[in-house]
């Protein structure tokens, strides 16, 4: 992963030391299989549906990061979180659209063992001791995990079949990729002043 700069700090390091996790993350066989061409168009549709209650539950997971924010950091911080708040709601929207040119019910869906346990996860966030250090690191972790995700699928060479390039130029853009490197350096000036017990 390209850092934009910001590769000395603490989420670099954790990023070496824990590559393989990294990697088995950003290049899942769901993934694999959309760069190369092979992927299951059903096993996309299943994915559009969880992935829709997920960024649903994401909201929640966000607002108590902003929430944290606002009580512990500067307004710059504060900003940018907004800023992917906000696209949270064009997101659910694009969301909606797919799902409706793919025949995807987005009501009836119930939601995979995985994603229940992921949802609890984000849920737990809302407990007031949690950091806002662990939020901000939690944030930037799981949308650079996306972002980097999608960006594979569309680097040279791909076979991504073209009706799902949007999708991977959504969260595979240039522009993600910059945001994502603006919550790392947040995370890591986070880092950077926290306690040894939150690093």
């Amino acid at each position: 992963m390209d850092s934009g700069g910001a590769d000395k700090g603490t989420t670099a390091a954790w990023m070496a030391t824990h590559r393989g996790m990294y990697e088995r993350a950003t290049r899942h066989p769901f993934t694999l299989s959309i760069r190369d061409g092979t992927v299951d168009l059903a096993a996309f549709k299943r994915w559009l549906g969880q992935d829709y209650m997920f960024v649903r539950e994401f909201v929640a997971f966000l607002a108590s990061v902003l929430l944290k924010c606002c009580k512990q950091s500067d307004s710059q911080d504060m900003e940018i979180i907004l800023g992917g708040l906000a696209s949270l709601s064009d997101e659910l929207s694009w969301f909606k659209k797919e799902a409706a040119k793919w025949s995807v019910d987005l009501v009836g869906i119930s939601p995979l063992t995985s994603n229940t346990e992921y949802c609890r996860f984000l849920q737990s966030f809302n407990d007031p001791e949690i950091s806002y250090t662990v939020a901000i690191t939690t944030f930037w972790i799981i949308e650079t995990v996306y972002q980097d995700s999608f960006a594979f699928c569309i680097e040279e060479g791909h076979k991504t079949p073209l009706e799902l390039l949007g999708t991977c130029q959504r969260w595979g853009s240039p522009e993600f990729k910059q945001y994502c490197q603006s919550l790392q350096r947040i995370a890591d000036r986070c880092l950077a002043n926290a306690t040894s017990d939150a690093v």
